[in-house]
């Protein structure tokens, strides 16, 4: 026997299971909001070590090239002292010949060397930029982390109080009936709606006639047969008579038994005699009028014999 305390305590789980799954849903997604946060650092420091990278290559030709102009340097210097001790025309030819070849690769490696210096010192700036932006998204990373933790807490705590609450009522209730109302609310986030009218509130369709008045009288627990909530009874209020039609005065296929069936095939075997009579009632009139039809034409036939002999003379 169902009682009042129990669709009470239905509708009070009802709020309870509503707001915990909500939350365990909010639990589940919380951490999802750092992706992005995250994703950004990964990248940022990706694109440091590319750029670290290229940086050390950079400074590694940057040294070979003021090695190898050291050396170029050096030699031209050396050949430009022994110009002095020269003592032949073609000596002389010689060895100018290859201080300007050492004066034009000089030239060309201080280029290089000013090329990669330059590189070198827009690396340095683009990795210094870098390290700004990890560290900074890291503070910021940490802070959020933080407060959604600290979210996380509150998620806790209230999912506790209200699992508390839930096992509490749980142990009012059929078990097979609470487990039906869990899915149900997960589905649908109504598991208990009234029924006003004849009409569930949940789905909005019209119940059968008998099935509102089972509903109505509370005695069990009644699934709706169109959405599978729970049911139970609830009067119209006068502000909202007006957005519901008479049921009662509508009917229902539930309604009709074999008995209204009965009297149809009566009424329709009835309405056969009646056309049979009729029928007959209006072959009979048509038989008399052949009848008729047939005498007058005899009689004018005769008529007609008789007078040709007249004729003949």
């Amino acid at each position: 026997m169902v009682t009042t305390n129990d669709f009470d305590n239905l509708k009070e789980l009802q709020g309870i299971l509503v707001e915990k799954y909500d939350l365990e849903k909010k639990v589940e997604e919380t951490p999802k909001q750092l992706s992005t946060q995250e994703a950004l650092l990964s990248r940022l420091k990706s694109e440091f070590i590319e750029k670290n990278t290229e940086y050390e290559d950079v400074k590694t030709n940057v040294n070979n090239l003021k090695q190898e102009l050291d050396e170029v340097v050096k030699n031209r210097e050396a050949d430009e002292q022994k110009l002095s001790s020269i003592e032949t025309h073609r000596e002389f030819d010689t060895l100018e010949k290859a201080i300007n070849e050492a004066k034009g690769k000089e030239e060309k490696v201080r280029g290089n060397l000013h090329e990669a210096e330059k590189k070198l010192a827009g690396l340095k700036e683009v990795i210094k930029t870098s390290e700004d932006m990890i560290k900074s998204q890291e503070d910021d990373l940490n802070e959020s982390r933080k407060a959604l933790n600290k979210q996380l807490d509150q998620y806790n705590k209230k999912l506790d109080d209200l699992k508390s609450k839930e096992t509490k009522l749980s142990s009012k209730l059929d078990q097979e009936i609470l487990f039906k109302f869990q899915r149900i609310i997960q589905r649908n986030s109504e598991g208990i709606v009234a029924v006003k009218n004849g009409v569930c509130t949940g789905c909005h369709m019209i119940l059968p006639a008998q099935f509102a008045n089972i509903v109505r009288t509370g005695e069990n627990i009644m699934f709706c047969p169109y959405c599978s909530r729970i049911l139970y009874y609830e009067e119209i209020a006068e502000d909202e008579a007006e957005n519901y039609f008479d049921i009662s005065a509508v009917g229902s296929l539930a309604d009709l038994d074999d008995d209204d069936f009965e009297d149809e095939e009566d009424l329709d075997e009835d309405e056969r005699d009646e056309d049979s009579e009729y029928n007959d009632e209006d072959s009979g009139l048509d038989d008399e009028d052949l009848d008729g039809d047939e005498d007058l034409d005899d009689e004018d036939l005769d008529d007609d014999e008789e007078e040709e002999p007249e004729d003949e003379e």
